[in-house]
Parts: C-alpha cells; sequence; structure tokens
C-alpha cells in the first residue's frame, strides 16, 4: 500500500514538473492588449471587418491592419471602447446598410424550368446559374435571410428579401453568400462613387444617363407622391436636377423600353416636376453628409463640372471651395442659355442650394492672375481640382489678343499656333512636349526648335505605322531634333511652384486597359492637341506618404492625377483618352458626370483606394443583355408638356416657354414607366389611367 502511494505519489511529481517545464518552454506570448480588444468585440464573428472572426480582427487592430471602428456589428459604443484601448482618436464612418439589387421575384419573371430542390440560393444557382432568365437575378429561396446573424432580412411578398436599417449593421453576410451577387452594402457615399457594371440590375435609361442616376428609382417616388424623395434619389449623383429638367438632351429616352411600345417615358419632365416640387416647397433636399474627414479641396471652375464637383465632394466629408473667375457662379449655364429655356432665378436657386450645404465659393479670381496652383496649395489644401472648361471659355481673352495661361507649364497647341502667326515669340521652353495635334504639331515643333528648345518630344496613342504622318515626315522631324513617343500616354505631370519639371508617360499595350513601362521625361513646355485644358488633381508632392505631418516648402512641389475613365473612354490611361471629350462637352448633363468623377476620384486618393474604375463597369461598347419586344405592355399616350402660347411667347420673349407638368401629369406619366430591370419589367394589360 506504501510503494502504491509512492508510485502515484512520484508519478505526479513527474508530470507536474513535465507540464511546468512544457508550459515554459511552449509559452506563447499574449499580448494583453489583443485580450482586452478582443473582449470588448462582441463575438458574432460575422466576417463584416474583412478577418475570419473576432479573434483575428483584435490582432489586427492591435498590429495597426484594422482600425478601432472596424467592427460593423459591435456599433460606436463598442468603437470608442476599443479605440480607448488602443489610445488612439476614433474617426467616424458612414454606416453601410445592405440593399437588394433585385427589381422582381421568381413569380413577375421569365423562368427557364420549376426548381424543386434544396432551398438554398448556392444550390439552385449551380443547375444552368438558376431558375431565372435573367442571369443576375435574385433566386428568392432566403439564403441570405437565414445567413444573416442579426436578423435583419426578411423575405417578402414578391420573394425578394427586405432589409430593416434599424437591425442591419452593414457586416456583409447576405453579401458573400449571395450567388449573384445581387445584394450588396450601400450608402450615400458608395451610391454618390458607383459607376454601372455587368453584374447589376440595371435598366437601359440608367446606363445612358451621364450623370449616373438611378432613373426608376425617382420615377417610383414620384408615382407613390413622395415628390421630394425623388428628388434625394437624383442628388446622388446630380444636384442640378432644375437645370437638367430643362435642358437635359434626355439619351435616357432614347433608350426607354417603352420606344418598342409607343414612345418614351417623359424622363426629364418628370425629372422638372420633381425638382419644380422642392423649389415650390421652400425646402432645400440634400442627402446627409459624410463625417468630416478633415480634407480640403479647391475646385477652380464655377460651372456644371466644378460645382458638381464641389457639392459632391462636400457631401463625401470634404471641405470644398470653388473659384470663379466672374462675379457669378454658373458658367456656361449662365452666359450662354436665354431666360426662356433657363430662367435666371431658377439657376439661382439651384446654385443657392449647392452653397447651402456647405461649398464655398470665391467669385472674381482668376486662375493665373489672382491666384496659382501653388499658392492654393501653399493655403492648406490637399487637393485642387480644375474644371475650367472648353476653349470658348476663354474667348475673350483670346479675342483681346491675350493667351490663357492657367496650368503651369501647359498650354493649348491653338494658342501656341495662334500666337506664333500673329507675329509673337510664345516662350516655348527648353523641353518642349506636344501631345497630339496632327500636322499642327510639326508646325509647333518647328516653331519651338527655332525659338530656341533644346528637345521637342511628340507623344501619340497610335503605333508609328498608325501615325497620321508620311515616314519620310517622321524622318525628316527625328532630323530635326524631335523625339517620338508612340503608343504613349502622359500619365502624370510634376513640378515645383509655376513651374512643370517632368512628364511621366506610359506604354500603352496592343489590347486591353493595361499599361506598360513607364517613363518620367523631364519638361517645361506641355501644349496639347485638343480644344480645352485637362481637368486635372493637383497634390502635394511629398516622400514616403508624410503628407500629414510634413510642412510644405517653397516653392511647393506638386504632381498631378487625373480623373478615373468613364463609361466612354475607350482606354483607361492617361488624359484624353480616346473616346473622351477633347472640347466642348455637348450637354450639361456630361459636364455632370465628369465633375461626378473628378470628386469620386479625389476621394478614393484620399481613402489610399486606387483611382480607377470598377473593372466590370459597362462602357459604350459593352454588350449588355436587353429585350427586343415587350409582351404584354398597352400602349400609353404620353403626357404633353404644357407651353405658353405663341401670343404669350411674343408678348413675353424673355418668360419661361415650358410650365412643366400638373400633379395630375406626372402621376399619370410616371405609371408609364415600365420599372425595367436587366431584361425583367412590369408588365401592363389595358389602360394605366
Amino acid at each position: 500500500m506504501i510503494g502504491g502511494i509512492l508510485v502515484m505519489g512520484g508519478l505526479g511529481v513527474f508530470v507536474g514538473v513535465g507540464l511546468a517545464l512544457a508550459s515554459k518552454i511552449f509559452y506563447v506570448y499574449v499580448d494583453p492588449k489583443i485580450e482586452a480588444v478582443e473582449e470588448a468585440l462582441p463575438g458574432a464573428n460575422c466576417g463584416g471587418c474583412g478577418y475570419p472572426g473576432c479573434s483575428a480582427n483584435a490582432v489586427a487592430i492591435v498590429q495597426g491592419n484594422s482600425s478601432a471602428s472596424s467592427c460593423v456589428a459591435g456599433g460606436p459604443e463598442i468603437a470608442e471602447e476599443i479605440a480607448a484601448i488602443m489610445g488612439v482618436k476614433l474617426e467616424a464612418r458612414e454606416p453601410d446598410i445592405a440593399r437588394p439589387g433585385c427589381t422582381y421575384g421568381f413569380q413577375d419573371a421569365d423562368l427557364k424550368y420549376i426548381y424543386n430542390g434544396m432551398n438554398d440560393c448556392r444550390a439552385a444557382a449551380l443547375l444552368s446559374g438558376g431558375t431565372k432568365e435573367c442571369p443576375i437575378g435574385c433566386l428568392g429561396l432566403g439564403t441570405c435571410v437565414r445567413a444573416c446573424p442579426f436578423d435583419a432580412l426578411s423575405m417578402g411578398a414578391d420573394n425578394l428579401p427586405v432589409v430593416d436599417p434599424k437591425l442591419c449593421t452593414g457586416c456583409g453576410t447576405c453579401e458573400r453568400v449571395c450567388p449573384k451577387h445581387i445584394i450588396t452594402l450601400s450608402s450615400y457615399t458608395r451610391r454618390i462613387q458607383a459607376e454601372h457594371t455587368t453584374d447589376e440590375c440595371t435598366a437601359p435609361c440608367q446606363r445612358a444617363c451621364p450623370a449616373g442616376i438611378d432613373i426608376p428609382a425617382y420615377i417610383r417616388r414620384i408615382s407613390e407622391g413622395n415628390y421630394l424623395e425623388a428628388v434625394r434619389v437624383i442628388k446622388e449623383t446630380n444636384p442640378f436636377p432644375h437645370v437638367c429638367g430643362r435642358i437635359c438632351v434626355h439619351p435616357c429616352e432614347f433608350e426607354c423600353r417603352r420606344n418598342l411600345v409607343d414612345e418614351p417615358v417623359a424622363i426629364n419632365h418628370l425629372k422638372r416636376f420633381a425638382a419644380d416640387s422642392e423649389m415650390n416647397s421652400g425646402q432645400r433636399v440634400h442627402n446627409p453628409r459624410a463625417p468630416e474627414t478633415g480634407k480640403s479641396v479647391a475646385v477652380v471652375g464655377g460651372g456644371a463640372e466644378g460645382l458638381t464637383a464641389a457639392y459632391l465632394l462636400n457631401r463625401l466629408g470634404h471641405d470644398a471651395t470653388v473659384y470663379e473667375a466672374t462675379p457669378r457662379l454658373g458658367g456656361i449655364l449662365r452666359a450662354g442659355l436665354p431666360e426662356n429655356r433657363l430662367p435666371r432665378h431658377v439657376l439661382d436657386w439651384e446654385i443657392d442650394g449647392i452653397l447651402d450645404a456647405g461649398v464655398q465659393a470665391v467669385t472674381s479670381q482668376k486662375l493665373g492672375k489672382d491666384f496659382t496652383i501653388e499658392s492654393l496649395l501653399a493655403q492648406g489644401f490637399s487637393a485642387v481640382f480644375v474644371a475650367t472648361g472648353g476653349w470658348d471659355t476663354h474667348l475673350s481673352e483670346r479675342i483681346r489678343g491675350e493667351f490663357p495661361k492657367p496650368i503651369p507649364g501647359v498650354y493649348l497647341l491653338i494658342d501656341f499656333i495662334m500666337a506664333q502667326r500673329a507675329g509673337e515669340k510664345p516662350s516655348a521652353g527648353k523641353q518642349v512636349m506636344i501631345l497630339g495635334g496632327g500636322n499642327a504639331a510639326f508646325e509647333a515643333a518647328t516653331t519651338a526648335l527655332k525659338e530656341g528648345a533644346d528637345r521637342v518630344h511628340m507623344v501619340l496613342r497610335t503605333s508609328r505605322d498608325r501615325a497620321p504622318f508620311s515616314e519620310e515626315a517622321l524622318k525628316t522631324a527625328e532630323k530635326q531634333g524631335v523625339q517620338f513617343y508612340f503608343q504613349s500616354a502622359v500619365t502624370r505631370m510634376m513640378g515645383e511652384g509655376d513651374a512643370l519639371k517632368n512628364i511621366e508617360l506610359a506604354r500603352l499595350p496592343e489590347t486591353g486597359n493595361g499599361d506598360g513601362e513607364r517613363r518620367m521625361i523631364a519638361a517645361d513646355i506641355l501644349l496639347t492637341g485638343t480644344g480645352r485644358f485637362p481637368e486635372l488633381i493637383y497634390i502635394p508632392h511629398v516622400k514616403n506618404d508624410e503628407a500629414e505631418t510634413v510642412e510644405l516648402k517653397t516653392p511647393v512641389p506638386w504632381e498631378t492625377l487625373f480623373p478615373y475613365a468613364g463609361p466612354l473612354a475607350a482606354q483607361d490611361i492617361g488624359i484624353f483618352r480616346p473616346g473622351e471629350v477633347i472640347s466642348d462637352y455637348k450637354a450639361v448633363v456630361e459636364a455632370i458626370g465628369s465633375g461626378r468623377r473628378a470628386a469620386g476620384s479625389i476621394h478614393r486618393y484620399f481613402s489610399h483606394e486606387p483611382v480607377e474604375p470598377p473593372p466590370n463597369m459597362i462602357r459604350a461598347h459593352t454588350r449588355v443583355l436587353s429585350l427586343e419586344h415587350l409582351q404584354p405592355v398597352s400602349e400609353a399616350p404620353r403626357e404633353k408638356m404644357p407651353e405658353r402660347s405663341e401670343e404669350a411667347q411674343v408678348a413675353d420673349p424673355s418668360a419661361e416657354i415650358a410650365l412643366g407638368y400638373s400633379e395630375e401629369q406626372a402621376l399619370q406619366e410616371a405609371k408609364r414607366c415600365l420599372q425595367c430591370g436587366l431584361i425583367c419589367y412590369r408588365r401592363v394589360r389595358g389602360s394605366i389611367r
């Protein structure tokens, strides 16, 4: 018995010593901060932070790879607690909310077959992509509802998911489990920057709108009698609903599916009705502003493009100040349109609304004369966006024999040639780069070399064998000192103060949108063979990402960004991409769309995101699934726009001719909308009245 006790006791001592040694040898240190942060996290393990569970996110937070507010499920209270543990300042963020993107449930859609299998969308999608003819449509089996860890989703009577915004935390679980990617996270910030993509359920009218307005959504609000909410939808991407409602060329209506039956929905007239309802109500409709970022942007140019960029930058949380050369904002909208098409009190109401949102304006201040890019950056602006308009914007200066020089080192080729032909000796610089311009570029190159330029660089997007010049002309120019860069594009400019120093070129690929070798070329003059100055974003050039802490020296070093390519661009690289505007915009809605992309590009830069379009963005040449016939859809006459009588027009030529829809007309016209999706639409039998 005593022997047994000794054996068991000895074994216990041996095991204890072994465990003690093992605990020392295999000890893994756990940072107390990680334990504290993990304790503060809710333990939902929803993955909304981007990490596989709360433990992984706690490690990432302590290591500085995730923010204190990264837990979307915890809310602001938990974010504040984690920030206190980490001893950091909490950055406010706009909440994301799940948003279903499908319009019609399977009972209202065209089906390929009847599904009678496992009640899971992922399983159904394995069989020919699911039951719907639409390749991206919601399958309606509720996988997202069951996956939601916060019970924020339910299936509606139309067999589409319904989101409870009070319960949704924006964790993204529903987005990750949806095999069609038709339910996504959304916010005002996301919608301001959104571009239509091939995996979205979009209507033809939406895809045709240069401003990116969700047209079916605002028409649906009008049909429901919620006119101010319709304005709110429009202003997510377009701060000029009054102006566009009167003068837009409405390319959306050319793509309206009702053209297959009778006449297009009067999309533009409905926009004007909603906008007039806002003005008549005396209320200002604005979408909520994102939390302040502490960034400030100077926008040079108070026309439609500049004001759009400033307004949307303000909504994205940045401070925006518009600098305008004339005494009043509005640009060509104020100077070039008659009163009977765009009454000035309407334009003033629209612009006052932009200023009411928080945009600052400085008028009668001209770039290159009263201030410079450098002076704005020296004042502390985080970026400067130049939207000075087309060639005719500076026409009065040219009539006086003055040639505009607003941008450091950048001139229009036409101004350079006109000055030379007028007997003047334009300053050519020592290193001249010419971008495009055809035969006029050769003339400018010869002039520059005669005026003392050491070298002239000519940049063409085409290959040598496709250049618009003969081989003999190319060889002659090369002998004179012209260096050609074929199949290349300007991707960045760098300089100090008011001087251009270097220009970056990228080699263009034979096909696709990638770019090859990049090289930096010394240049102090850039001549562009276009009818407008490029839309440029100037930012301070600071090494090693120290812009937050480094005090700018004088002269201020700077570099440029270019807004990302829009849907009309055939290529993504450089300035003046094929398909984009190289002179004046044909319509105000195109300028608005350009301003929106500029605001999105600046916001991406501030957010340390790539300044580029989504890879699956729908472009002008993208083939999108659509329809050639509609059945059954009954004909319904389009509501005519009431106009002032001819006698009244003669009596008061300045009075607005189009009077706008009555409420009854607007409601009737809104009913004509088929609320189209990618291929689905509302079947209408009989009269809509």
